[in-house]
């Protein structure tokens, strides 16, 4: 998908508010009454292989658009702390997985690379006292460029890490003001040219459109420079303007915030250049070079989602460590304590820091493998599907989403011919609000999400 017809009135008719679908059912449908049991006997009763995720959640400085969960502060020890009590939170979950294998990890936060090296040292010290390594596994983590200097990043690759992802948002100096987050261009090209020379298999680099300040002629500059620097990924996430959700984006002006004509043109710009430089187009908000794992899997047909977004694995047996956050696994999801103290309380009472879950009955498994197939690879052949999960008749079955998608088959944007569900090139665009016709949660929460694009 090299081009993107921009047409004023779908934009008005189906950006509308809609999950990422990083899961289905989404975290919104977490209940609070949960069984401990069931989290157990999921986690002892999955394959022989798990992914990791683990939540540092510290930042030494708030950048203003920022909805993660996230602490500020510049005192180095309160990561000692958090680690003591992660490596506690490993040992609670070591006896339900010792016989699995991890065959990919990431960090993320907040900003993992607000650890010093000592820590970064500590921390995978004991990840490896509690878990047993695939062969090859992806070992990957989040930076921030401004907190990474060349000793530690030489550090993070002899800890074993292959994979890096910076976050870069915007080169130019006015939005970077806006949104209190300023890094040097020079700075970001030293470091990607130096995680090349040390072998980083797979290099991200992260920007966010739709910021304060930023305009097309800029954000045409800012991609230019990305293309130039040829990470092997590159993620283009929409920044969603919630003031009253996260305080500070009250920080950033209303005025400041480009209007969604201007925003969805810096979107379409994104998408060409990069296409036009080389990079497929994943979907939603991910481009990677063609010979990229990720881009390979999705040709193949392997792609995933988690709670990371697009990956080769991990969409039903990812473990979360760490407050806020999020697991799933053999059909049941959870999530841990979103603020510290009450972290560090559950596990000194000697509780996982669970506060909510989900078991997936029968039918959610069916949706989420429909939604799944159709955000990642854009196609269901309806006939095989039907077959896979032993439904009678498709159409009969997801005939409550039959009105839904009408408007988007008479608007091009899905095609149902010839015993499939197509997403057109022109509908690639709302993947999100054509799989949202098939979620049946969504009228119990949908303003609490973002705009699809």
């Amino acid at each position: 998908m090299s081009t993107v017809t921009w047409d004023k009135e779908l934009i008005e008719k189906y950006n509308i508010n809609g999950p990422r679908y990083t899961s289905y059912p989404t975290a919104l449908m977490l209940s609070e009454q949960f069984s401990e049991s069931r989290i157990e006997a999921a986690l002892k009763n999955s394959g022989d292989e798990l992914c990791l995720y683990l939540h540092l959640p510290f930042c030494h400085k708030l950048c203003y658009y920022c909805g993660c969960n996230k602490v500020i502060t510049r005192h180095q020890h309160k990561a000692d702390k958090y680690l003591d009590y992660l490596a506690r939170e490993m040992a609670m979950y070591q006896p339900m997985v010792k016989d699995k294998k991890i065959r990919q990890i990431h960090l993320g936060g907040g900003t993992p690379t607000f650890l010093t090296e000592q820590q970064l040292t500590r921390l995978m010290k004991r990840v490896h006292q509690h878990f047993t390594f695939a062969d090859n596994p992806e070992v990957s983590i989040e930076i921030d460029p401004r907190s990474c200097s060349d000793e530690k990043l030489r550090h993070l690759r002899e800890l074993g890490f292959n994979r890096v992802s910076y976050g870069v948002q915007d080169f130019d100096k006015k939005v970077q003001i806006a949104i209190n987050r300023v890094q040097d261009i020079e700075l970001i090209a030293h470091q990607l040219k130096l995680s090349k020379e040390l072998g980083f298999e797979s290099i991200n680099l992260d920007l966010i459109y739709g910021l304060p300040y930023q305009r097309p002629e800029t954000f045409k500059k800012s991609i230019q420079q990305v293309i130039e620097m040829a990470p092997d990924r590159i993620s283009v996430f929409s920044y969603a303007h919630l003031p009253q959700r996260f305080a500070g984006q009250k920080k950033i002006p209303e005025e400041s915030i480009p209007q969604p004509s201007v925003k969805l043109h810096l979107l379409e710009q994104a998408i060409t250049q990069l296409s036009e430089a080389g990079y497929q187009f994943i979907g939603m908000d991910h481009f990677a070079k063609k010979d990229d794992s990720l881009a390979v899997a999705q040709r193949e047909g392997r792609l995933q989602r988690n709670f990371q977004g697009y990956t080769t694995d991990g969409q039903d047996v990812l473990l979360g460590l760490g407050v806020s956050s999020i697991s799933q696994v053999n059909g049941v999801l959870w999530q841990h304590e979103k603020e510290l103290p009450a972290y560090y309380k559950m596990i000194d009472s000697g509780q996982k820091p669970i506060i909510k879950s989900m078991a997936l009955n029968d039918e959610d498994k069916l949706r989420a493998a429909l939604i799944s197939q159709i955000i990642c690879h854009f196609e269901i052949d309806t006939e095989a599907f039907k077959a896979q999960w032993n439904i009678d008749d498709f159409w009969v079955h997801f005939d409550a989403a039959i009105p839904l998608l009408k408007p988007f088959i008479e608007d091009g944007l899905v095609n149902t011919s010839n015993g499939k569900l197509r997403v057109t090139d022109l509908g690639r665009l709302w993947v999100r609000s054509i799989c949202a016709c098939f979620d049946e949660y969504l009228n119990h929460g949908q303003k609490r999400y973002s705009k699809v694009v």
